[in-house]
Formats: structure tokens, sequence, C-alpha cells
């Protein structure tokens, strides 16, 4: 009854012609979103996208403005760039050789067996069966992003050693893409030196504002001035035949630093992107699932995401526990990689815009993209969360068994302590330590 109503009302057309009702019904998605992910203890990212699965099929909505579509890409590039911007350096430096394997690893090993599988066992040609073993290799740096943030994760260290790996996965994916598919030509020399400039000089740039104009500017100058230079790279993206998002995260790993010292910027910034941008980003990510085409080729859906999460399983499992995580956290890492959204819906757009692949072999890589999203998230969550102290104390432990002080054993941490939350076995001074603290 309710979607004979909202067919009627789609047909007559009066609703989508008012901007300001089309925003109020995607505002009143997001808030359902937010009210179910509160209600449910599930990622709002995840929900958005499951109410954008819900309005696409049975609500016929469709991201047929103009405006809509700019803000999800704005939220998809806000969202990036945060991501970058949590990576602390120094965790980064001192996490440097799981975040790098894990990441190497959850790239090649999906990116090798999808390709190969869909050209020599489906058939696909070539450049089709790159496409999609780029596609489903993909880590999804916003839903990451967002489960960190929700779950108090992205200050500790194995949250930050996640968002690390994550970001060396997709640098493999726009390598990959970039390398096989690129055009040539004077817009991408313009857009490469231009971005390394700018990366160059932006941390003191934006420190420079910071420093003189002070963070507690009503008019926000140090936001605008963020802004301004995502859209300046995102117009050479564009022009290069490239993606926004591409330099967003590059552009935020160079300012970490910063918004290290500027936890007000941060908090800023993450208020704009959750509040108004992602909602549109992850809603119409759901919209792109037709219920239809899934259950038509739903058996090529369901090996394409079995074999994501398998390779992936395969390779991340092993080397988490080889760098001293348990069960639980080597689990919870590993589905968090598995995941899949951005780039991957980003590589499977740019196939079916420049004619590589058809409209079906992109339903079914977005399809599977989607899946990617939700169903590991849902598992990791459920089954295999950790606590906040857990994560941090696998920070300690890894950084006392490589032999490095970490920032927060300087600051007082209890190593020992931290062990034997962890699990690991003390050594008899350790015990000794922890039964006179």
């Amino acid at each position: 009854m309710l979607n004979h109503i909202w067919v009627s009302l789609s047909e007559a057309n009066w609703v989508f012609q008012n901007v300001w009702f089309v925003a109020a019904l995607w505002m009143g998605l997001a808030l359902v979103a937010s009210l179910v992910s509160i209600w449910a203890g599930i990622s709002v990212a995840l929900i958005e996208i499951l109410v954008g699965v819900l309005a696409g099929n049975f609500l016929h909505l469709h991201a047929s403005n103009e405006w809509i579509n700019f803000l999800a890409l704005l939220g998809s590039g806000v969202l990036t760039f945060l991501a970058g911007a949590e990576i602390d350096p120094r965790s980064l430096k001192a996490n440097l050789r799981a975040s790098l394997l894990i990441g190497i690893i959850s790239f090649a090993a999906p990116f090798a067996i999808v390709w190969l599988f869909a050209q020599f066992v489906l058939g696909w040609e070539l450049h089709q069966a790159q496409i999609a073993g780029i596609a489903l290799s993909t880590t999804s740096v916003a839903v990451v992003y967002a489960l960190m943030i929700e779950g108090g994760f992205s200050d500790t260290a194995m949250g930050k050693m996640i968002l690390a790996a994550c970001f060396i996965t997709d640098f493999g994916t726009v390598l990959a893409l970039g390398t096989l598919f690129a055009n040539y030509n004077l817009w991408l020399l313009l857009f490469v030196v231009v971005t390394l400039v700018v990366l160059w000089f932006m941390p003191r740039w934006t420190q420079a504002i910071i420093t003189r104009l002070g963070a507690t500017q009503v008019s926000e100058p140090e936001v605008k001035f963020i802004f301004f230079v995502l859209f300046f790279l995102g117009g050479f993206a564009t022009a290069a035949k490239s993606e926004a998002v591409l330099p967003a995260y590059l552009l935020g790993l160079v300012v970490a630093g910063v918004f290290l010292r500027d936890k007000t910027l941060v908090r800023r910034m993450r208020s704009i992107a959750f509040a108004v941008f992602t909602p549109f980003y992850f809603i119409k990510a759901g919209l792109y699932v037709s219920l239809p085409a899934l259950w038509t080729s739903l058996l090529v859906i369901c090996v394409f995401l079995a074999l994501k999460m398998a390779t992936k399983i395969a390779g991340v499992f092993p080397l988490a526990r080889l760098h001293y995580m348990n069960v639980k956290e080597a689990s919870y890492t590993t589905l968090l990689m598995a995941t899949g959204l951005t780039f991957g819906t980003i590589s499977a757009l740019f196939g079916l815009q420049n004619k590589i692949i058809d409209q079906n072999q992109y339903t079914i890589l977005v399809s599977v993209v989607i899946l990617s999203a939700f169903v590991p998230t849902l598992i990791a969550q459920k089954f295999f969360q950790p606590t906040v102290q857990t994560m941090h104390a696998w920070g300690r432990l890894y950084k006392r068994r490589l032999g490095v002080l970490s920032v927060e054993d300087v600051n007082g941490g209890n190593n020992s302590a931290d062990r034997l939350n962890y699990g690991d076995s003390p050594s008899k001074s350790d015990k000794t330590e922890v039964i006179e603290s």
C-alpha cells in the first residue's frame, strides 16, 4: 500500500521537482538510519547503505539531481581525507611493518585470484577481468573509518594500524588502476606535478593558517582552506580522467601531524562530514543495488563475494596472528580489511564509463562491493569487536616485542598489566611488577 502511494506520487513528479522536499526526503532517510543504528548497535554507515537499498528498490528513489551526486561525491572525498588525517605519523612509523605487510597482501591476493577467476573461469576479457580484480581488491576506508570513530578506536594503536593498512591496500588499487588504464597525457602529468607540490607545502600552509588566525574564528578559515584545496585537486583529478578521492587520501595523510596537534579542527570537519555529506554517499551507494539483478546473477555475485573474503582471510589472518594479535582481534582486523565500498565502486564505474565492462558486469561488481561493505562489517561488529583497552594493549605489546618504546609507554602505560590483559604470558618479573603495582 505504501509502495503504491509512493509510486503514484513519483509518477506525479511534483515531489522531485521541489528541491526542499527532495532534501527533506534524503535527510529523513539519514535520520531513520541514525535512529536504527543507535537502536541496533550497528554502524550507521551500514544502516545507511541498507536504507538506500530499500529506498531504491521499494520506493524507487534515484539520485537524479546533480546536487545530490555532488554531495555524495563530496562525502566520499571528505571522509577519505579524514581517514588519512586520522593516521598518526608516529603510529604509522611504529606500526609500519604490520601495516605494510597486511596492506600489501590485502590488495595482492584478491586482485590476482579474482582477475584469474573472471578471465579463465567466467570467460571475461582481459581488461574486464582486471577491472573485476581491482574493484574487489579494495578495502573500504569510508566504512572502516566510520567504525573506528563510532567505536572510539581511532586513537588506539590497533585502530591506527588498521587505517594505515587500509591506506596501503587502496594505494595498491590506485596504482593498479592508474598503471593499467590511465590516460598518459599532459593533464595526467600536470595533475601529478600539482598534487606533489601541494602535498609538499600543505602541512606548513595549514599550520601557518592555524597559528596566525587561530582555530577559534567564527568564519572557520582553516576549514575553508582545507575544502578549497580538496576542490582544487579534485578539479585536476577530474580533468586528468581520474577520481577526486585519490588526492584526498594523500592530502589527509600529509596533514595528519597538524591534525594531531589540533583536535578541534578534526572534530569540526568530522561533524560536518557525518551530519551532512556522508549520508548522501552511503545512501546513494545502496541505490546501486538492484534486487532483481541480484537474484538473476546471484550465483556469480556469491562466488565473487566468497572469493574476496576467502583471499582476504587467507592473506590477512595469518599476518595478523604473526603480529601478536589474539584470534578475536585478528579476525576483527581481517574482516575489516575484507570490506569494500569507495574505491570498489569507483573502479567499477570507471570500467563502465570507459566501456571496458558492460551494464550487467557493472551490476555484478557493484553488488559484490556493496555486500562486502555490509556482510564482513556486520560479522566483525557482532562477533569479534574488541574493546578499546584491548586495542591499546595490543599496541604496547607489539612495540614491546619489537623493542620500540611507544608514546603510550612514555605516557606511563603499564606494559606488564597490558600483557596480562591481552592474554600474553608474562615473565616472572612482570608478574611481580603487576602484583606490586
